[in-house]
């Protein structure tokens, strides 16, 4: 199954894997299970999946899952990390209340709350 828009896929972190999924179908686009097991952080980072796991953080290309590196950040542990952070990254705050305001936007007929 080929995507060529990081829209149309979910990603998933699973005892070590790193998952992509179809956001419509909800079949698997690919897997990556190349990693150390054990539980997967990830952040969609532009055209970058950056995936922390057992202390070793991951590159994945995000439409193939192919690594493009790897760091396994020796003497920093190996323990889950409580956060991944990028200014390019699909999570930040500013993003999600874009999103959110597309959504209020799209649900009320083109008006925004509080308007």
């Amino acid at each position: 199954m080929s995507i060529d828009k990081l829209e149309q896929l979910v990603f998933v972190g699973l005892n070590g894997y790193a998952v992509a999924l179809d956001r419509d179908t909800g079949q698997i686009v690919w897997s990556n299970n190349e990693m150390n097991s054990g539980y997967v952080t990830m952040l969609l980072d532009g055209d970058r999946l950056i995936v922390s796991t057992n202390g070793y953080i991951y590159c994945l290309d995000p439409y193939t899952g192919r690594i493009r590196w790897h760091q396994p950040m020796s003497g920093y542990g190996a323990g889950t990390p409580t956060s991944l952070v990028s200014v390019r990254g699909q999570s930040t705050p500013a993003v999600l209340q874009e999103a959110a305001a597309q959504i209020a936007t799209q649900s009320n007929g083109g008006i925004v709350a509080g308007s």
